[in-house]
């Protein structure tokens, strides 16, 4: 295969490359923090195939160089339609910075994981470049960062509550949430001819706007919710708190409503979500002719997320868990989009067709590897529903648990042609096969948990109880430590029955909000007395628009309004994360 040939494999991502196509210009031009790899698990590059298989000619700009001349942000021009703009698959904070807030060595979404190849603060930072090189092309900006961070927020790497990235970024739109359809939805409407400043009615979309909120007519059937202001958040930690919980509340709803926020003199809206992405539609999306590899331009380079992720399947989006300091649900949502059996097995069989493949896939999930075609059994009573959680504090009534779909998909991929074996690396919620009282639900979720140990473990199976005190787990929005115990149990049983020589491997956090150094020498204790070596082990790190966040920078519990301990300074922090290594406090 020669060169030429190599780089139409992919989108463009040069001027060179442009004129491969013979294209005069590019329609849209993506620029992402991470680099190029064609999967489906790097957003940028779904996106933009997404796009490309729409018609539309698409360019992707990685990591493009914000500290020079500038010439990557100059290089193919201004496209016809719009610039698109994220940080990549992480914030761009978290992905610098420990949570003791130091520099992190490395980078798992550059080549050689080398660190320094994106700024802090990644989309505002091309925005702003964006904006101020071409002021007349509309700017979109999307992604987790940008997702997260689309009203007043809590910044825990500056210590402050910025306003909406629309404000820092100048973008015109940006898109929240998993982004396919609105994405889709711009570009339409752009190259119909339609201004930027009238695209005012595409869900999951928010904008800045100098309109009152009486003059706001789109979306007339769903409510609109005015929040505090920026700035009186700014004044008033109370009203942050208020905030978040109509925020989350609403995003919590199968039908949510319109948000409206005052910053300054203008009012950020935030549109309501699009109705649930169907099967048919999210395997269309994963059944796009990606190549499956990086881009020609890092050859002789590893790029580590992709050597980690590169014979992976994910098996749906969505998370109804609701824990309280993850942002999957803020992101993709409460309601489970599941992928048809027949979409996933066809994607393992392109995986074990590839020369590079040795018959392992090393995942097959999505965020609760284990919430695969689930939902409630009465679809009109979700609608109804706020409930953050669907498993918490008690698991909901209405919500069918049956892992038979799953237990079904597991069957039929490990008979595929070429496949050894298939690990499960995503977590497993073991609140939805277990009853409170540690029993399988039913002989289902039995087969399924034998099935699971025997055949797609890779000797080591990852949970996360997050801590062993019941009041810390009330905080955190998961069940009783008990139900861990019992879980351990199961397994050790099932280990002997089967002369399986596995590991249970726990997750588990410090300094989460009402957690105190005496709750973490408890844990330590209590995981001592049960023999486990505790690795998977992490400092609380406070991200945008989780309630653990607010709580942290507040003190309060928007819900009550009570106070809340919260381990603030670099000691308190130090100390609690020094429970998981005895020796050492």
């Amino acid at each position: 295969m020669d060169k030429a040939h190599d780089l139409l494999r992919f989108l463009p991502t040069s001027a060179k490359e442009v004129a491969l196509y013979g294209w005069d210009r590019p329609d849209i031009i993506l620029f992402s923090g991470d680099a190029y790899v064609d999967l489906p698990s790097f957003g940028m590059a779904l996106l933009g195939r997404f796009l490309f298989q729409q018609g539309y000619k698409v360019a992707l700009v990685p990591q493009p160089n914000w500290r020079d001349d500038l010439r990557d942000f100059k290089k193919l021009g201004a496209p016809r339609l719009f610039f698109g703009v994220g940080s990549g698959c992480m914030d761009s904070m978290v992905n610098h910075y420990t949570a003791n807030k130091r520099l992190r060595s490395d980078d798992a979404y550059s080549p050689d994981g080398k660190a320094g190849f994106r700024p802090d603060y990644a989309v505002s930072v091309y925005g702003k470049i964006l904006k101020k090189l071409f002021p007349e092309v509309p700017l979109v900006i999307g992604g987790i960062e940008a997702s997260l961070r689309r009203l007043t927020h809590y910044d825990y790497w500056s210590d402050t509550l910025k306003p909406s990235v629309l404000v820092e970024s100048g973008a015109d739109l940006l898109v929240w949430g998993m982004g396919e359809r609105p994405i889709l939805g711009i570009a339409r409407r752009l190259s119909l001819g339609d201004p930027v400043n009238s695209l005012r009615d595409i869900p999951q979309t928010a904008f800045c706007t100098d309109l009152s909120p009486d003059q706001f007519r789109e979306f007339p059937d769903r409510e609109k919710i005015r929040l505090h202001s920026f700035e009186d958040c700014l004044r008033d930690k109370k009203k942050f708190a208020q905030n978040f919980k109509f925020i989350e509340e609403d995003s919590n709803k199968m039908l949510s409503s319109v948000l409206l926020e005052p910053v300054g003199k203008q009012m950020v809206v935030v549109n309501p979500s699009d109705s649930l992405i169907p099967e048919k539609e999210l395997d269309a999306y994963y059944n796009l002719p990606f190549t499956r590899l990086p881009h020609p331009r890092y050859k002789n380079k590893v790029i580590p997320a992709y050597e980690m992720i590169r014979f992976s399947v994910t098996s749906h989006r969505g998370c109804f868990g609701g824990c309280s300091f993850c942002t999957i649900s803020a992101h993709q949502g409460k309601f489970i989009s599941s992928r048809s059996e027949s979409s996933i097995v066809s994607e393992i069989d392109e995986i074990a067709s590839m020369e590079s493949f040795k018959g392992y896939i090393s995942d097959l999930g999505g965020p609760s590897a284990n919430m695969y075609g689930m939902k409630g059994r009465n679809q009109a009573l979700c609608e109804k529903c706020r409930r953050a959680s669907c498993l918490f504090p008690v698991r909901c009534k209405n919500l069918d648990t049956s892992h038979e779909r799953l237990l079904a998909l597991y069957r039929k991929a490990r008979e595929r042609k070429g496949i050894k074996k298939i690990f499960i690396g995503s977590g497993i919620r073991y609140d939805l096969f277990l009853s409170p009282q540690g029993e399988f639900n039913t002989s289902v979720e039995k087969a399924w948990f034998q099935e699971l140990l025997r055949f797609h473990v890779s000797g080591r199976l990852k949970v996360a109880p997050e801590h062993t005190s019941d009041k810390v787990l009330q905080w955190m929005r998961k069940p009783s430590f008990n139900l861990f115990r019992h879980l351990n149990a199961l397994f050790e049983k099932e280990n002997r029955k089967g002369d399986l020589r596995q590991q249970l491997v726990p997750y588990f956090i410090s300094g989460h909000p009402g957690c105190t150094l005496q709750d973490m020498k408890d844990l330590s204790e209590i995981t001592r007395k049960l023999r486990f070596h505790l690795e998977q082990v992490q400092d609380f790190t406070p991200t945008p628009m989780t309630l653990s966040s607010v709580i942290f920078y507040t003190g309060i519990d928007p819900y009550t309004g009570n106070q809340v301990y919260v381990a603030k300074s670099k000691e308190e922090k130090m100390a609690q994360k020094q429970c998981f290594f005895p020796g050492k406090y």
